[in-house]
């Protein structure tokens, strides 16, 4: 009786998130403590149950219970333990109770730790309106606990691709960020429906919002960092970015969180981008969904894709339509409450925000645009066509690389404005710096402009984010752990921009036939197949190849292995020796007969900065986070004492 049980506890989930719901929308309209309190407790049981329903589906699991239909679709006998629990989200209904449960935890710390009142109130109204949707998805059309009569003696297996540690927590991770950007969407459309129709523009939002849209920010960018590991060590191809559409679907809410970021420390600081910070809290809401839509309406084919039942699909954006139409309704009947704009300095930090913002929404759209286009054609039947990395790389990057150098100089810039003499002067060695890199590059003969110009604009923020750390501490000041962590996340962004261009401009690989004992030389390394052997698995027989590199009398031993599973299936294991400053890549290919086997040799130059970069950009966000609670604390310490006076 697991599932049922599971499944009960899902029903009753529904009915207190229509009470949280309710109490907090009443709660936000009489400013009532209790409604509030009624709300914020239906909040935490609503959590509790969804939990106990994602404990009795990993426990069916746990069982082999493959009366369970999820269960008998995704897991067999011979699947070890681990990927079984893994399995748990590995599908479509398990991943959707993942995103339930994911949305109630952030309710339930939201609740826990905001401060009462109506704007507070409101915006756990407006969660549990985001609750109701899926809860109703879930029981009605994604049942997770479906029976299956009779059951199999065992199960069809879980996607072999999908057979690796990182589906214990990656999914996990990203998908924090995905549902975490509710938390400031709740929030703005709180603060329009609280807002005084006659008195003075509330921005405390912003001040609230900041937080929350941060942590979000960093499980996105962190959900999307170790994806893209993932892909580039499990797929066999060897790149880390393939312009897939479920890849562009988590980078497209990552870049308007980002941009979010910005302008809510503009509402916060100058009173201004009121109307920009709600529209981006909007639309990062908006493209999570489309995110979930893409991956399980069935209108592609992606590795990434969980579900092609297009009334699956159908229901999601209807909630869709739901969420994001009625927030713009709200919107434009209370955006006359938010506060106005007022006249720009031309060489400020608001208005290199502004411009930066620019610039990402301007990316986000091409990436829109290139990811959502093919798929438009293939509907309304005018053709199939394919929108891949030429595209990609000559459209989206011309716009990233000039947000990254206004990031950078945004740091450097004060609140309303500065001397554009007083700032050239600050500003001309990491200026001269980039300058004479990239002119260096060009005329040496290297890769052209695409590589030039993401070399200069990496240094130029390099340079300026670290002198600035360095003038601190010199003169011995202390801003505070959310300058640094600003600081932080520009020079991780930096180092992303150094490795990718340097990786994707002096990579080097080939496709070879090689025997056992047979050579070949790539980037002034000696490549030997030294042995392959046949070896057999619990659940896959593997082809194991055994490759050395040799340079200078070192030797790097890598084992890659092309396996196939019981389903039919055939994957390859790659091989990574990895460095600081390169890695070495081996996937085995074919057996082409004749003792003779194809081998995808590559040479990866900074290929892990990539990744460092993406590190310490998460670093930056932590400590960003840690400053921005230290700031509300003392201003909750601080205000007690004000009254008194």
């Amino acid at each position: 009786m697991i599932p049922e049980a599971g499944l009960a506890a899902l029903c009753l989930a529904l009915a207190l998130t229509l009470l949280q719901g309710t109490a907090g929308l009443l709660g936000a309209a009489r400013h009532s403590a209790a409604w509030f309190a009624v709300a914020q407790r239906s909040a935490w049981l609503q959590t509790g149950l969804a939990m106990a329903a994602m404990a009795a589906l990993a426990l069916s699991f746990a069982q082999q219970d493959y009366s369970v239909r999820y269960v008998a679709a995704h897991a067999s006998s011979a699947l070890p333990l681990l990927y079984r629990l893994g399995a748990v989200w590995g599908g479509h209904e398990g991943s959707m109770l993942l995103w339930l449960t994911l949305l109630g935890c952030w309710s339930s710390v939201f609740a826990l730790t905001m401060p009462r009142g109506p704007l507070s109130s409101a915006a756990l109204g407006v969660l549990a309106v985001l609750s109701l949707g899926f809860l109703s998805y879930i029981i009605g059309v994604s049942n997770p606990f479906a029976r299956l009569f009779p059951a199999p003696p065992d199960g069809s297996d879980l996607n072999p691709l999908l057979q690796d540690p990182g589906l214990i927590f990656h999914p996990p991770v990203l998908y924090m960020g995905y549902v975490g950007l509710a938390v400031p969407f709740a929030l703005a459309l709180a603060a329009l429906l609280t807002s005084s129709r006659h008195g003075q523009p509330d921005i405390s939002w912003a001040h609230l919002a900041r937080p929350w849209n941060l942590m979000a920010w960093l499980w996105l960018g962190a959900g999307i960092a170790a994806g893209s590991y993932w892909a580039y060590y499990e797929l066999g191809w060897g790149g880390w970015w393939f312009w897939d559409p479920v890849e562009n679907a988590s980078l497209m809410p990552w870049l308007i969180a980002t941009a979010l970021l910005h302008s809510l420390a503009v509402t916060q600081q100058r009173h201004m981008f009121g109307d920009w910070s709600v529209l981006l809290a909007i639309a990062g809401l908006a493209l999570s969904l489309l995110g979930t839509f893409l991956v399980r309406s069935g209108v592609l084919t992606s590795v990434h894709a969980f579900a092609a039942d297009p009334s699956r699909g159908i229901f999601i954006l209807g909630l869709i339509a739901v969420m994001v139409g009625g927030a713009l309704t709200i919107y434009a009947w209370r955006a006359h409450t938010l506060p106005r704009g007022r006249p720009l300095e031309l060489l400020s930090r608001e208005t290199l925000l502004l411009v930066n913002n620019v610039l990402l929404l301007a990316a986000c759209a091409a990436v829109f645009l290139g990811t959502l286009y093919p798929l438009l054609m293939d509907v309304l039947h005018w053709g199939k066509i394919s929108v891949g990395r030429p595209y990609f790389n000559a459209v989206f990057v011309p716009l990233l690389l000039p947000a990254l150098i206004l990031s950078g100089m945004a740091s450097w810039t004060p609140w309303r404005g500065i001397p554009v003499r007083t700032w050239l002067r600050r500003a001309r060695l990491p200026a001269a710096a980039a300058l004479a890199t990239g002119a260096l590059v060009m005329l040496c003969g290297m890769p052209a402009v695409p590589f030039a110009a993401g070399l200069a604009a990496a240094i130029f923020t390099l340079i300026l984010s670290g002198w600035s750390l360095l003038r601190h501490a010199r003169q011995r000041l202390r801003p505070g752990l959310s300058y640094y962590g600003m600081q932080f996340a520009h020079m991780g962004l930096a180092c992303f921009a150094l490795g990718a261009s340097v990786s994707g401009s002096f990579e080097v690989s080939e496709d070879v036939m090689l025997r056992p004992g047979g050579t070949m030389t790539l980037a002034g390394y000696t490549v030997r197949l030294q042995q392959v052997s046949q070896h057999t698995e619990k659940n896959h027989q593997a082809l194991r190849a055994q490759v050395v590199f040799e340079r200078h009398g070192h030797d790097v031993i890598l084992v890659t292995e092309k396996r196939r599973y019981a389903s039919g299936m055939v994957t390859t294991e790659a091989a990574i020796g990895w460095g600081l400053f390169r890695d070495l890549f081996v996937a085995l290919g074919d057996d082409l007969g004749e003792n003779g086997y194809s081998l995808h040799v590559a040479y990866k130059p900074l290929i892990r900065f990539i990744w460092g970069g993406a590190g310490l950009m998460i670093a930056g966000g932590a400590l960003g986070f840690l400053g921005q609670r230290r700031a509300r604390v003392r201003l909750a310490h601080e205000a007690p004492a004000k009254v008194a006076a």
